[in-house]
Formats: C-alpha cells, sequence, structure tokens
C-alpha cells in the first residue's frame, strides 16, 4: 500500500508546522518576475528571499536564501562552504534535488533537506518565500526560519 503523494504546497505546510514556525501562505495572481510579485504584494523586492539551488562539484547541494534585491556573492559562498566551484543547476536538476520547480522553491518541504545558508541580510526582518506551488507567498520571521532550519547565517551576497 503506497501513501498519498504530497504536492509541494501540502509539504511546505506540513514542514513549517513539524518545525514550529509560523507562516502565512498568501494566494497571489502568477507574476512575470520577482519585482512583480513584490508589487502584488505591496512589500519592497529586499523583502522577498530567493531560495536558490547550488550544486556542488560531487553533486549534492546547498540551499542559499537571498534577498531580493541581492545576488549570490560566490567567492563569499565558496570561502563559507571550503569549496572552489559550485553552480545554479538547471531547472530540471533543481527539481529533481527538492521536488520543486524554479519559482516554488523553498527548503521547506524539499524532497532532500539539504543545508541552508542564508545571507545575514535578512535576519531581524519578516519575510515573503516561495510557499511550495505557483500563485503562493509565504511570510515569515527571518529568525525564527533560519533557526528552524539550522541555518548558515553570513554574508554570502552582494548589491544586484
Amino acid at each position: 500500500m503506497t501513501g498519498k503523494v504530497m504536492d509541494g504546497a501540502e509539504r511546505f505546510l506540513n514542514d513549517a508546522a513539524a518545525r514550529g514556525l509560523d507562516v502565512d501562505v498568501v494566494e497571489r495572481p502568477a507574476a512575470n518576475s520577482l519585482e512583480e510579485a513584490a508589487g502584488i504584494l505591496g512589500i519592497s523586492p529586499a523583502d522577498i528571499v530567493k531560495s536558490l539551488v547550488v550544486k556542488h562539484r560531487d553533486g549534492s547541494f546547498l540551499f542559499a536564501l537571498i534577498p531580493g534585491d541581492r545576488q549570490i556573492s560566490w567567492p563569499k559562498l565558496r570561502a563559507l562552504v571550503g569549496v572552489n566551484k559550485l553552480s545554479l543547476p538547471h531547472a530540471d536538476v533543481a527539481l529533481a534535488a527538492t521536488g520543486y520547480e524554479r519559482g516554488t522553491i523553498t527548503p521547506l518541504g524539499s524532497t532532500t533537506p539539504w543545508p541552508v545558508y542564508a545571507d545575514a541580510t535578512i535576519t531581524g526582518r519578516r519575510i515573503s518565500m516561495g510557499a511550495g506551488a505557483h500563485g503562493r507567498s509565504a511570510f515569515v520571521d527571518a529568525d525564527a526560519l533560519t533557526a528552524a532550519l539550522g541555518a548558515t547565517v553570513a554574508d554570502i551576497s552582494e548589491p544586484s
């Protein structure tokens, strides 16, 4: 007998609940960009945190949580992780690694619990992030999120 397969939104909510995280999920129209999503939500792009899947040379992955107005600083992230090569995988590889399509990716409910690295600029704020399905955004306290995920919080970004 096989169990019911949960969709991304269910995985997200179940994982958040299991970690004791208070998340507010809102439905929103589809957005063509992060800036458009911020406008729909009535927040600044900096308040949307991108959950980026990053691939190690050894085939493993990590999540990098980066504010919407910033980008990964590859030299800083490589130094922190202690490797000389990291890359953003193709969308199909990211889906296989997390169970989430691009635009819905979040460490919460990922089919594999990869390590999480969060940019220090998200601390002390209420942020929005993907909620495991298109047209859904979650609001959560960044400090509670990073604590619940056991994330490494460090300076890993630079202005876009």
